[in-house]
């Protein structure tokens, strides 16, 4: 059966002891609790290798927010999925909506992320929405279906199995906005048609699809509901333990 999964994504956020405090809070707050999920956290680059020396990998994953699409080389200020690894980070987040926008990352650089990342045998946790202007224009299962595709179709269905998807509406994130939970379970279950199509029922079955769009305590229950919501990946809320902790209860 598939993971359920809620993951943090710190972004450009807190300095380094701040961050070791933050995930040392985190692990010891995990270790009162039994909870029914995975729980990981994304952190900067420069946060990894101290909080992996400070946290129980067993109760509390640890990933990268990225990582880039060259093994190696003169690449000055970027960092390799083999230097995640060697943290001891287990997880990287690829395509974030933020990434795409910003920095112009393309379904053809995220090919070579994942296939990097799936090398140094981290799991990547893969980002795919649509922008306000194309959910409104009815085209957002277009969008994700096409995002999904041109990076990950080309994978092997052993290594596309070891991909967790997480749709985020881009129209939702940071905003307070958030899709409904039969928006979020619509889409969701569309996704898992779309990988069905493509690599069978049981590898669609067995892929965590997380929803990732101001997901919150207040609503984190109502989502993870559904039956094809498997998770979040959580932004501005991952930065407070309690805030945190309110959506890992949540399952």
């Amino acid at each position: 059966m598939r993971k359920n999964i809620v993951a943090g994504n710190w972004k450009m956020n807190k300095t380094l002891q701040e961050g070791i405090a933050l995930a040392k809070d985190l692990n010891e707050a995990l270790k009162q609790k039994t909870v029914n999920c995975d729980v990981v956290i994304c952190t900067p680059f420069i946060h990894l290798a101290s909080v992996a020396a400070e946290i129980d990998q067993t109760k509390l994953g640890l990933g990268a927010e990225n990582c880039a699409d060259k093994k190696s080389g003169a690449y000055t200020g970027e960092v390799s999925a083999a230097m995640v690894a060697s943290t001891g980070a287990k997880y990287v987040i690829l395509g974030h909506s933020e990434r795409r926008q910003y920095y112009g990352e393309t379904s053809e650089i995220l090919k070579e992320k994942v296939t990097l990342a799936l090398e140094n045998n981290l799991t990547p946790i893969f980002c795919i929405g649509e922008v306000l202007a194309e959910r409104e224009a009815g085209k957002h299962f277009e969008v994700v279906n096409t995002q999904l595709k041109e990076a990950l179709f080309g994978l092997s269905a052993e290594d596309f199995s070891k991909i967790v998807i997480a749709y985020e509406p881009v129209w939702a994130i940071g905003t307070g906005k958030t899709a409904s939970s039969d928006q979020a379970q619509e889409i969701h279950a569309v996704i898992r048609q779309t990988i069905t199509e493509k690599y069978g029922k049981e590898v669609a079955e067995n892929t965590s699809i997380l929803y990732g769009g101001s997901c919150k305590a207040s609503n984190a229950q109502e989502l993870f509901a559904k039956p094809d919501v498997d998770g979040g990946l959580i932004g501005g809320a991952a930065l407070s333990v309690e805030d945190f902790m309110g959506i890992i209860v949540a399952f």
